[in-house]
């Protein structure tokens, strides 16, 4: 029953996720989200062969295991940075700049400490 409900909703999601694509106001990244959650919970082999892809080795499970490079770190604020920067151009309302500066740097901060902290405790320790 479980496997039903989970696939049902995976290609609910995914539908509804298809069709943000094209139109504006429908969040296609947290449905393409959603879709992952539940289609992943619906099988043991199907949750056993993405983690196995390619592309999620490369992309998904650095995040997972918070072993991530400096490097993919600079690369991935470098990215969210011209986002934030080319919205900030576009938009001209002060109080919207000064939430997009406040999202990006809550943002910086909050995913280097989650992503480097317990990195940066190891070397702390291991220099004691």
């Amino acid at each position: 029953m479980k496997k039903v409900i989970f696939t049902s909703l995976g290609a609910l999601t995914f539908m509804i996720g298809t069709i943000g694509i094209f139109v504006p106001l429908i969040p296609t990244t947290p449905l393409y989200l959603a879709t992952a959650f539940f289609w992943l919970r619906s099988s043991e082999k199907l949750y056993q062969r993405f983690t196995a892809s390619k592309n999620y080795q490369r992309y998904i499970q650095p995040f997972v295991t918070k072993e991530l490079s400096t490097k993919s770190l600079l690369k991935m604020f470098g990215g969210m940075f011209f986002v934030f920067a080319l919205s900030f151009l576009v938009v001209d309302h002060l109080f919207v700049r000064l939430l997009l500066i406040g999202i990006y740097l809550a943002l910086l901060v909050g995913l280097t400490s989650y992503l480097k902290g317990p990195q940066l405790i190891k070397k702390i320790r291991s220099k004691e």
